[in-house]
């Protein structure tokens, strides 16, 4: 399964990427003006005005004997889509885990574990709402597809630019990362133990000889 997603997303095959990308772009622009149930039933009759046709044809090639009675769509119908008991058990294990390490990390950022790493939470959060402000998510899920299928391809042509950009922001973010580690430092208040000092024991006194 994760083969197929990956020759998908690399282009690999591209008339067959095209068809799934175009697909998925139109449908979901579609979902602006008619709701998910019309998309899906229009997809569906859609696909079944090429299929349905193209089955009766070959059926009544095969009814006059010029077809040995080879099904057109059977490479599909071949095609294994279900799970196994164990691949069905991983995926729901990877599932639960990935959704209790996001609880984690919210309830961390949000009980401020790490004052610099909740910092940045507060940072994202507030971006977050003008670009809620400025688009729905329905967009974001259009534009999120868009960018799966372009940015593999993109990366595969230019590595060497995108290697030295990505350092670069790196540095970037580390040197910031320094001056707010540097300036949490400054504020808060060195917390230095008293030095306990022992007194000196007094010099012993000699005593008067009669």
């Amino acid at each position: 399964m994760a083969t197929k997603v990956l020759d998908l997303v690399y282009w690999r095959n591209v008339g067959k990427t095209g068809v799934v990308f175009t697909g998925l772009v139109v449908g979901l622009a579609s979902l602006f003006q008619l709701s998910a149930i019309t998309v899906i039933s229009h997809l569906c009759l859609g696909i079944m005005c090429v299929t349905f046709p193209l089955r009766l044809y070959y059926k009544l090639l095969e009814l006059l004997r010029w077809n040995p009675g080879v099904h057109p769509f059977q490479s599909y119908l071949d095609e294994d889509g279900s799970l196994t008991d164990k691949e069905t058990v991983m995926l729901v294990e990877e599932v639960v885990l990935l959704i209790a390490f996001a609880v984690t990390e919210i309830k961390r950022l949000l009980f401020m574990d790490n004052i610099i790493e909740s910092i940045k939470f507060v940072a994202l959060l507030y971006l977050l709402t003008y670009v809620g402000f400025l688009a729905n998510g329905l967009t974001l899920v259009i534009v999120g597809v868009i960018l799966i299928f372009s940015l593999p391809l993109l990366y595969k042509k230019q590595q060497v630019r995108i290697r030295k950009l990505v350092r670069a922001v790196r540095t970037f973010i580390r040197r910031i990362r320094n001056i707010f580690v540097s300036i949490c430092n400054m504020v808060t208040p060195s917390s230095v133990p008293p030095s306990t000092q022992t007194p000196a024991p007094a010099p012993k006194q000699k005593g008067k000889s009669k």
